[in-house]
């Protein structure tokens, strides 16, 4: 199984600036052709993913699309909202879905979140599904309960053989922005915990196959070998340290962990 790199860029570049930006990505990449046995994928601004698009297609470039977020619906009278099918246009393969930003902002509920993740399959789009607690709720001890909840309710009415489109990201919501990730042995015990949650739904064999279960939150060139090198960690979810290229190309060219054993 492939080892994953996300950039989500979040409200941070305009087109000119992102495309700039990729253009100095893939050049590096191309130079550093032992980063080509993972997947790459960067999440730009809505406006900017037609512009990439059309830069990777004129490089043939093998870095991968990813929208920032999607809407349950094909079409319809839901201002500001962007379809899937819409996102599929500009070959995006990937869709971030519950980020805690949006979920703590925007009000987005467990099942909300479904429903995006359920039609981000139907149109053949990857959701990467973003679970995690917040600081009180692991004061109190909720840490399991809520990471349990956010998952089972999140992948309700998915099917087994829709299951291996899924990624799952952890983001404890406490250290999103703040540039201090929490301990690796910890994350690597959360993204155990997504896949005990998960045994329940789908076969041990099926989740420990298929399923691709990520770490995001204050990831940096500095502690992500810290993150990759633990077991069961198939990748990060980075957001500002992607905005810069070499920063990036740093921090993919570190996916190769000898202690890793999965």
């Amino acid at each position: 199984m492939k080892q994953i790199f996300i950039a989500n860029w979040k409200m941070n570049l305009n087109v000119e600036e992102s495309l700039d930006l990729v253009k100095k990505i893939d050049s590096l990449l191309k130079k550093n052709k032992d980063t080509e046995k993972n997947d790459v994928v960067v999440c730009p601004s809505f406006l900017s993913l037609w512009a990439i698009n059309n830069y990777f297609n004129q490089k043939k470039s093998k870095i991968k699309l990813g929208a920032q977020n999607i809407f349950w619906e094909e079409k319809g009278a839901f201002t500001g909202e962007i379809s899937p099918k819409m996102l599929k246009e500009v070959n995006c393969q990937y869709a971030i879905i519950g980020h805690s930003e949006r979920r703590e902002n925007l009000w987005e509920s467990d099942q909300m979140i479904n429903q995006k993740v359920r039609t981000a399959l139907k149109f053949g789009l990857t959701p990467v599904v973003c679970v995690g607690e917040t600081f009180e709720e692991r004061k109190r001890g909720q840490r399991d309960s809520v990471i349990g909840r956010q998952v089972g309710r999140a992948l309700e009415g998915v099917k087994k053989n829709e299951f291996r489109k899924i990624i799952i990201a952890y983001e404890p919501v406490w250290v999103i922005g703040i540039g201090q990730a929490v301990e690796p042995e910890d994350a690597a015990y959360s993204h155990h915990l997504i896949r005990k949650v998960l045994f329940k739904s789908y076969s041990e064999k099926i989740v420990a196959k298929d399923l691709r279960v990520i770490y995001g939150g204050s990831v940096n060139p500095d502690n992500i070998d810290s993150f990759i090198c633990q077991d069961g960690i198939d990748g990060v979810l980075v957001g500002s340290a992607s905005l810069e290229a070499d920063k990036l190309v740093k921090m993919v060219k570190s996916f190769s962990c000898p202690k890793r054993k999965k």
